[in-house]
């Protein structure tokens, strides 16, 4: 059994009907695991809340290591939420996972 991290594993999942495709899957894959972050009531009354977004935050940042569409050979990275803007792993700051972050304190 190959050892593929949970990034990769969803966007194969997304991609079961067209399966070599599965590249084309990577932020949407990044998108649920975005949105799964954020434990709900049942998930923070069994564990550690802080726990749990460290691990997603360590299966964000494997999208980098991922083929991206539209990437040359061998270039990594990924694109904003909305996949209009490509994203080189510098682009984000030092936390390549930092695009995920909710800041409660600047929302209105």
């Amino acid at each position: 059994m190959e050892d593929r991290s949970l990034i990769e594993r969803l966007a194969r999942h997304l991609a079961a009907a067209q399966p070599d495709d599965w590249p084309a899957k990577v932020e949407d894959a990044a998108s649920i695991l975005a949105l799964i972050k954020e434990p709900d009531v049942a998930m923070r009354a069994d564990g550690d809340a802080g726990t749990w977004g460290t691990m997603i935050d360590a299966a964000l940042r494997e999208r980098w290591s991922l083929p991206q569409p539209g990437a040359k050979a061998g270039e990594s990275g990924g694109s904003d939420e909305e996949g209009e803007i490509r994203l080189t792993a510098d682009a984000v700051g030092h936390d390549r996972a930092d695009w995920v972050h909710l800041h409660r304190d600047r929302e209105k």
